[in-house]
């Protein structure tokens, strides 16, 4: 006992300092002069841009389901025999042709009778008008990410006003207030604006309303009605209106709110009544005071932001803006505005992606525009999934929800792409989908002839599962997991040489082998996708002792699946035959899936496919879009590439270029991630990519710090999450573990991978693991072994020795340790 309470006291102690949560905010001395500057806030469902300007704030708006067109499906007809066509000609080598074919049956601009997804579109903004704030002095803007509020300060002569507006979560709406030293201050005038061609505007009363529908585009007609009300509640002053705007004058306090709400009910149905539910909003926010409102959202959302901190100490940099900051990241140490990157991250999630909204679009839920780029739509070739990457391992387990409710409904569209275009059963989606869950080929057929969606989006219910230990969950979503499965066994083809199965038609992501040709048979991504989807099938029905029959003709097509191959570059192979180019820059590095989110490469299972994986990052180079240097980050973390890994973020928190058009990426003065131009995905990715610097469980164990770079020696974290419901706190100094803590929320064998010269010492005694992981959440799935051209030439990398140790757990117990 004595022990125990030692090693408790020495863990307090060395840790108290470090898992103090810092005062994370970014902060500015001038208003936004644009989109990129604004700061976002949210609650899921509702997004607002506040720009901070004192003579003529800008509020823009967005609600979830404000998107062009109507319900429907976009799978074409008749193609399934050019389909067959195309599988002969590439089994023929005639790839060119294929492609020809592909592009004919999907031509890259959508036929009249078809469309390729509807764009996600904006609400409109809110436009507070303050005659005489254009001179100003002290001003000040932040948005505090520990609270999710935003604010803004000046001074006007002797006068000193402020702002501040939350999304809030428990309440639905949006809060403003506006305040001032001196009573009678406030006088200014709110009026909407929209871009939607059918939009309208009426003051009544105390409210503003702005009502629109959204757009039409290809073959579907614009049918969503929204409805928003901004209401005005004054402390002293008057109110008055006109046609389209409210008038305050001499107010001492007003507080605004603000909701807006749509015809939506589901991706089928559009018959809600927008009046009556933003009405109902508005009454609902209307009697609950702002300080209560203000209270009750800060608590729902420290709910989730508080479960984990990070610190990594301070630097002199604290002190100055974040844009400025953001310039000097890559010459001044500040290790701050990392742990600040982080936590936006997380922030952002939780703004964009609650419990009952939709899923995290490309852009979250901010867009200011009818036709964002890409649509805003949910890219689900890389960008949709690594929207969530952080949603497990940082803690915010529920907010993946929004994406597994639309892989429900995927799951009953998709039915149609699989039977119309494959004659398969079970169900597939292409790279591309939106509020009206589309499956079929979006962007024509080079871009477009991917039917892997649902095998990449599926890998998140599987990870959920390995995270929480929720049976339920994987009971209620295994018919998902089944039909994907099903569909794979339906649509797998021999291929002629070495009578592997492969998926045929298909691409690496948007990449080419041949001048405008991508069009495949057996990509490496593609076998890495359904050796996942065939074994998180297999695995689901032992655990839920179910199709145990189903589950055996799925492990026999399981061992038909090609091997990974070393190409003559000594380069992972991104296609079936030895086609990569060692000049290929490409953004996508598709056929690293396998290294990250996958778990298939390992260090130390297969340091031969490591080495080649290695190879193929450093060949692709690291300048990229936005979202591709933060996939980056987490495969040079798998690589146990600390410093590398660092230095890719470096590179992507640094200011991104005013041009809209590229893939150099960079970040905007708001820490908004640039593709460019905006996309969100590049904040989720480095998120996870951090995390996965300071722990890993994906290879049959716990890795603690296995890619701590040289410029982070000291620091702490606390809340991290791992397969088999770990929940891990640490801290570390000068490179080396300093303490540790271990919380079991499902009991069960935890194994640490340590360093091999650290021993530690904690209540409980730990011993060398033998064998592979008992603890069936650590499963790891066993792989062909690759086959490497007589051309590569492969040297396995070193890695810094590391021991493997054992102990036992009992759910919702704590283990303390430190390093002697």
């Amino acid at each position: 006992m004595k022990r125990a309470l030692l090693v408790s006291f020495v863990f307090l102690l060395l840790s108290a300092r470090g898992f103090s949560q810092q005062n994370l905010k970014l902060w500015y001395d001038k208003p936004a002069d644009n989109w990129n500057e604004a700061l976002p806030i949210g609650n899921g469902r509702l997004g607002a841009m506040v720009f901070g300007q004192p003579a003529k704030e800008q509020l823009q708006l967005n609600e979830e389901t404000i998107w062009a067109g109507e319900p429907g499906n976009n799978v074409p007809k008749n193609v399934y025999p050019q389909i067959e066509e195309i599988r002969k000609l590439l089994f023929a080598g005639k790839n060119k042709e294929a492609q020809e074919l592909s592009n004919q049956i999907f031509p890259r601009q959508a036929p009249d009778n078809l469309n390729y997804g509807m764009p996600y579109q904006t609400a409109g903004s809110l436009w507070f008008e303050f005659k005489g704030h254009d001179q100003y002095t002290d001003y000040y803007r932040d948005l505090n990410i520990g609270n999710a509020l935003t604010s803004v300060s000046y001074k006007v002569g002797n006068i000193s006003y402020k702002r501040e507006v939350f999304t809030s979560i428990p309440d639905n709406a949006i809060f403003i207030k506006l305040s001032a030293s001196k009573k009678g201050s406030l006088s200014f005038s709110i009026k909407a604006s929209s871009p939607q061609v059918k939009s309208n505007f009426k003051a009544v009363g105390n409210k503003l309303y702005f009502e629109g529908t959204s757009g039409s585009v290809d073959n579907k007609i614009g049918k969503v009605k929204y409805v928003g009300i901004a209401q005005c509640t004054l402390n002293g002053g008057k109110l008055s209106t006109s046609a389209e705007q409210l008038e305050v004058s001499n107010a001492d306090e007003v507080i605004i709110r603000v909701a807006i709400a749509t015809n939506f009910k589901s991706y089928r149905d559009i018959s809600a009544n927008a009046m009556e539910k933003a009405e109902d909003i508005l009454q609902r926010a209307s009697v609950i005071s702002y300080d209560l409102a203000k209270q009750k959202h800060v608590q729902a959302y420290q709910n989730y932001y508080n479960r984990v901190q990070l610190n990594l100490g301070k630097s002199a940099q604290s002190a100055k803006t974040t844009d400025q900051r953001i310039k000097e990241f890559a010459t001044h140490h500040d290790p701050e505005l990392l742990a600040l990157y982080f936590q936006f991250g997380r922030y952002l999630l939780i703004s964009s992606s609650q419990p009952g909204t939709q899923p995290a679009n490309l852009q979250g839920i901010w867009n200011d525009k009818l036709s964002p780029p890409w649509d805003s739509k949910y890219t689900v070739n890389i960008n949709t999934e690594m929207n969530y990457w952080p949603a497990e391992i940082t803690n915010l387990s529920e907010l993946h929800q929004p994406l597994f409710s639309m892989l429900q409904d995927l799951a009953e569209t998709g039915k149609e792409s699989a039977r119309e275009m494959y004659r398969a059963r079970g169900w597939n989606m292409h790279h591309n989908t939106d509020l009206w869950r589309i499956t079929g080929v979006v962007d024509g057929g080079f871009y477009g002839m991917w039917p892997m969606g649902g095998a990449w989006l599926t890998q998140h219910l599987w990870q959920h599962y390995l995270y929480t230990g929720n049976k339920d969950f994987l009971n209620d979503y295994y018919p998902i997991l089944k039909g994907a499965a099903l569909f794979y066994l339906d649509v797998l083809q021999e291929e002629p040489t070495h009578k592997w199965l492969v998926v045929a038609p298909s691409m690496s992501p948007e990449n080419s082998y041949e001048p405008g040709v991508g069009i495949s048979a057996g990509t490496t991504m593609d076998n890495q996708l359904v050796f996942d989807v065939f074994n998180n099938l297999i695995d689901a029905a032992r655990v839920l002792k179910v199709d145990a029959n189903f589950a055996d003709s799925v492990s026999n097509a399981l061992k038909r699946l090609p091997p990974m191959q070393i190409g003559k570059y000594g380069q992972l192979q991104e296609w079936l035959q030895d086609k990569d180019k060692p000049n290929d820059h490409h953004r996508h590095i598709s056929h690293l899936y396998g290294l990250y989110p996958s778990g298939q490469i390992s260090p130390f299972k297969q340091p031969e496919l490591t080495k080649a994986a290695e190879n193929t990052l450093i060949s692709r180079g690291d300048k990229s879009t936005g979202w591709s240097m933060g996939w980056k980050v987490n495969w040079w973390a798998r690589l146990l590439d600390g410093n590398r890994a660092y230095k890719l973020i470096k590179d992507q928190l640094s200011p991104a270029p005013t041009e809209t058009k590229g893939q150099s990426g960079g970040t905007y003065p708001n820490l908004l991630d640039a593709h460019p131009p905006f996309q969100i995905d590049g904040n989720f990715g480095c998120t996870s990519g951090i995390a996965e610097m300071l722990v890993q469980s994906y290879d049959g164990d716990i890795f603690i710090l296995p890619a701590l770079p040289d410029e982070l020696a000291n620091g702490s974290v606390s809340g991290l999450k791992t397969r088999g419901g770990f929940e891990v706190a640490m801290s570390w100094e000068n490179g080396e573990l300093k303490t540790l803590k271990v919380k079991s929320t499902l009991g069960g064998n935890c194994r640490l991978r340590l360093t091999a010269n650290l021993n530690l010492q904690g209540a409980v005694n730990l011993h060398p693991a033998q064998g592979e992981n008992k603890n069936p959440f650590f499963k790891v799935n066993k792989i062909k072994s690759p086959l490497k051209s007589e051309e590569a030439e492969i040297i396995a990398n070193t890695y810094k020795a590391t021991k493997l140790l054992d102990f036992e757990t009992v759910a919702g117990k704590e283990y303390i340790f430190n390093v002697k």
